[in-house]
């Protein structure tokens, strides 16, 4: 018999026994004798059985099973999310299924319908750039399974969630570039219907003003991805009047603002300094190397998960929606000093 065929059912027969007593042998139950402990122990070790985890599921209407919807994989924030995500799951039991939305409202609701077909307890969602429309995600909560969002927030549906300070990251990324003497200070800002493109460009507003430096439309450009920062960067530099800084909603785009201006002969940071934001694995190699917000991705995962697992392993846990807000910090390195 292969190892996937063995049940309680097969231990019974080959022992003599009843499948009750098989199992509560397997439980170290009590009422069973050490001798038959020992006896059923060691054949189920022999023939490599395996308790079946879609029947255990079903007896505790639990499947163990934690869906995460995230918009990027590659993106080297939401890998170290998934890093924090998988230790604090794994060690508690569960398992974890990683759906990606590729920035896709489409895909982002086929990824929600396929979790809950596939019955997990729970999901962890960061929403695509495209998401709009929440529907899908109300489904989650009409189906009493529980939710907890990390990095994006949707304020209008009351969940647990986890994020960091974007706007205070933002304000000091901002600061740190003022007090770094630059008065013309341009922002590459992300998506304004995402949370985190708002709460960063007010944090960067915010900076501007309390140092009496005004707030100008033009050095305000949408460009949250490392193409877009090309053209955004080739659009500032042909201004009468270019910036003398730059900070980035996230790391790729700043990249891609330094690279274009080296293209143009500017220096960083003595002409230009830039400032992004995750402090991926490029941050450290960039030339100059790029001064970033720290976003702590396994903490937020770690953090996501057992906030989530607080709902999935307490059933009469009915608090209210939690807010678990992160400190981010600036890690200064050669591009905007």
């Amino acid at each position: 018999m292969s190892s996937n065929q063995i049940t309680i059912k097969d231990i019974a027969r080959i022992l003599g026994i009843s499948a009750s007593t098989v199992s509560r042998a397997l439980k170290n139950h009590p009422d069973i004798s050490e001798a038959t402990k020992k006896a059923v122990n060691e054949l189920a070790k022999k023939l490599n059985y395996e308790p079946n985890a879609v029947a255990l599921s079903l007896k505790h209407s639990r499947s163990n099973t934690i869906g995460v919807i995230i918009p990027e994989i590659v993106h080297y924030f939401f890998s170290s999310v998934i890093s924090g995500i998988e230790d604090v799951a794994y060690d508690a039991g569960f398992t974890v299924i990683i759906c990606q939305s590729n920035e896709r409202y489409d895909r982002e609701v086929a990824n929600v319908k396929a979790l809950l077909s596939h019955r997990v307890d729970g999901v962890l969602v960061a929403i695509s750039k495209e998401t709009h429309q929440y529907d899908h995600l109300f489904s989650i909560q009409d189906r009493n399974v529980p939710m907890v969002f990390f990095d994006r927030v949707i304020p209008e549906i009351e969940t647990d969630h986890v994020i960091i300070d974007d706007q205070k990251a933002s304000y000091e990324a901002t600061k740190h570039l003022i007090d770094g003497g630059r008065k013309r200070i341009a922002h590459f800002a992300g998506p304004q219907n995402l949370s985190i493109g708002i709460e960063r460009r007010i944090g960067y507003e915010q900076a501007l003003k309390d140092a009496n430096l005004p707030v100008i439309p033009e050095l305000i450009i949408e460009a949250d991805s490392f193409e877009k920062a090309i053209k955004a960067t080739n659009k500032l530099l042909d201004l009468e009047n270019p910036p003398d800084g730059i900070f980035a909603v996230n790391d790729l785009t700043a990249i891609g603002a330094m690279q274009t201006l080296q293209k143009r002969g500017i220096k960083i940071p003595k002409q230009i300094a830039v400032v992004g934001f995750s402090d991926g694995r490029f941050s450290g190699i960039t030339d100059p190397t790029l001064t970033s917000v720290d976003q702590h991705g396994y903490e937020m995962g770690s953090v996501a998960t057992k906030m989530l697992l607080r709902r999935l392993l307490n059933p009469n846990y009915d608090a209210p929606a939690q807010s678990h807000v992160l400190d981010a910090n600036l890690i200064v390195r050669g591009s905007s000093i």
